[in-house]
């Protein structure tokens, strides 16, 4: 059952999340809610899904018991604002990042950590 209303695959379990790091190089998942902080994260990784086919773009409801994976993360430690936004390169966290993210911070991040 979808929970977020986005364009972009949702995540709905810690298996379908290993599943999609293991089997794509370079992977962005913004992990949060239908509000005011992620809605724009959201619209920046829909308008980027499109240009950047390197990258696999997916999003998964904060508030499933499942995102545990990623709020429990040791790269989200201290994180306080949503969403937390994690970015896998070969299967491994490359960086993450929370609160409300611009379309040229989502891009300097691709860039960095997946090459332009």
């Amino acid at each position: 059952m979808k929970l977020l209303q986005t364009g972009l695959q949702e995540i709905e379990s810690a298996a379908e999340l290993e599943k999609l790091i293991v089997e794509n190089e370079n992977v962005m998942v913004c992990c949060g809610r239908m509000g005011p902080m992620c809605l724009p994260v959201y619209d920046v990784m829909e308008e980027l899904e499109e240009e950047r086919t390197d990258v696999k773009f997916a999003v998964m409801a904060f508030d499933n018991p499942e995102a545990a994976v990623i709020r429990s993360a040791p790269e989200c430690t201290g994180f306080m604002g949503l969403p937390f936004t994690m970015y896998y390169k070969n299967g491994k966290v490359a960086t993450a990042t929370s609160s409300i993210q611009n379309m040229q911070q989502v891009s300097t991040i691709l860039d960095e950590e997946f090459g332009a």
